[in-house]
């Protein structure tokens, strides 16, 4: 099946090339391109694309609303944002907003392709390299006490494990050597909290643990 993508950024050249990228690959296809937030709230609306590849700053709209508006539709599809570092402050409210991840533009062709197939297959773009330090960063300036909530109450102790592994940006191999199961394993698991915490994906995930404190963000150097 083909991984229909649209394309949201307010500069043609790098719209050009992102799309140059995907239209590469046989198994993913651009089915448009918007050059602001609002065209691509309009355009993901009419085109039911399967992944949008977001920009954060554009004119109007830009993409932290866009990604929010896009993502409280039915059936939505996944976003990811594009960034560079030095944009690291909206990167947070965009976890809130719905985005399924982020990718720096500086980002390799195949890496560009794979986030997109990794997105679409239900799973959440949690680079190391980039999600801890957003989340060490943000979630320190508004510190909580450890909550447990009572949906958290009928996660099992393994899921409970499972979780603050995921919020630390550990992968499903990652998981699974620390937790000695297999990776089929981890997977079972975290669809299980995902649907028990009523979660689209495991970026929201990783936002309700630092949001409840069951992962305390690492002290900035």
């Amino acid at each position: 099946m083909t991984i229909r993508v649209l394309v949201a950024d307010d500069q043609d050249l790098v719209r050009a090339g992102f799309s140059m990228i995907i239209e590469a690959r046989d198994d993913l296809t651009v089915v448009g391109e918007a050059g602001d937030g609002e065209s691509a709230v309009r355009a993901a609306e009419r085109l039911r694309p399967d992944v949008v590849l977001m920009d954060v700053r554009m004119p109007g709209v830009d993409g932290i609303d866009a990604t929010r508006r896009i993502t409280a539709s039915d059936d939505p599809p996944k976003v990811i944002i594009l960034t560079t570092f030095d944009l690291d402050e909206p990167l947070y409210a965009a976890l809130r907003a719905g985005a399924a991840g982020f990718l720096l533009k500086d980002v390799r062709p195949d890496e560009l392709a794979e986030a997109v197939r990794v997105v679409a297959r239900g799973d959440a773009l949690l680079a190391p390299s980039v999600t801890r330090r957003l989340l060490d960063r943000f979630t320190a300036t508004e510190p909580r006490a450890p909550v447990r909530p009572e949906a958290l109450a009928e996660l099992t102790d393994r899921e409970m494990q499972t979780l603050e592994l995921v919020a630390r940006a550990a992968s499903n191999a990652e998981i699974a050597a620390r937790l000695v199961v297999t990776e089929a394993t981890v997977k079972t698991h975290v669809s299980s909290i995902l649907r028990k915490l009523g979660l689209r994906d495991r970026v929201q995930a990783v936002v309700l643990a630092y949001d409840l404190g069951l992962v305390r963000p690492r002290p900035s150097a």
